[in-house]
């Protein structure tokens, strides 16, 4: 049985590319083996199918190095937490034993950028699925596991992060990533250039930081650290 060292979810295709991408790319590429979640197909883009979606999906993830391990059909603006929904998750998570899950935010914003339901909807599955995942007397198949830590992307507005990593080396790659979902990014029946936003949004995460690209997460407990000098590297 595969275990990965980090799993990344997403409520719809592209999601974890837009998200964690960058990360992803850099871990592949220091020997970590990553996974990617997705809790629905994509079926309410304004581009695209869910087949076109899939094969993009697919596309991206070979840019990245990561593996696509499980695509839900849970209902694009449908999505919702529930028991059912945090069993399925959790059983995952036992049987890949991750050591960090990737999840948007799992509390709604509004106003101009305001949250996609379905982000805050996949944020609350997974920390409610990582949490049954724990206990020894549910229902799931496998062995129980607990995965140390849940880190969250999508913030939002208002919500700054606080950690961001550096993904400056592995942009070109997150970039080309990004472009494997051309019925999201590259179709011309929409008039804003999503390209240059998440690169724009790339470049503001690392100039929080003082680095060229980041990508921007928060975790909700402190992190323990043994050498103080690892928090200036």
């Amino acid at each position: 049985m595969t275990e990965y060292d980090l799993i990344s979810i997403g409520a719809h295709p592209d999601d974890v590319e837009v998200g964690t991408g960058g990360v992803l790319i850099a871990l592949n590429e220091s020997g970590y083996r990553t996974g990617i979640v997705y809790l629905t197909k994509g079926e309410m883009g304004t581009g695209g199918t869910p087949e076109i979606r899939e094969e993009e999906a697919v596309n991206a993830a070979k840019v990245m190095g990561s593996d696509i391990i499980e695509t839900f059909d849970w209902g694009d603006c449908r999505l919702f937490d529930s028991y059912e929904r945090r069993l399925e998750l959790a059983a995952l998570i036992r049987k890949f034993r991750p050591k960090i899950l990737l999840a948007p935010y799992p509390r709604v914003g509004h106003g101009k950028r305001q949250s996609h339901p379905d982000h805050v909807a996949a944020g609350q599955i997974v920390i409610n699925a990582a949490n049954y995942a724990t206990l020894k007397k549910m229902p799931i198949r496998g062995e129980p596991h607990r995965a140390p830590r849940v880190f969250h992307y999508f913030l939002p507005p208002g919500m700054a992060p606080n950690f961001v990593v550096d993904i400056s080396e592995h942009f070109d790659r997150w970039i080309e990533a990004l472009k494997c979902h051309k019925s999201q990014f590259l179709n011309p029946e929409k008039s804003r250039d999503y390209i240059w936003s998440l690169e724009s949004m790339a470049r503001s995460f690392g100039s929080q930081c003082g680095c060229r690209y980041g990508q921007g997460f928060y975790n909700v407990e402190p992190i323990k650290i043994v050498d103080l000098f690892d928090l200036v590297k």
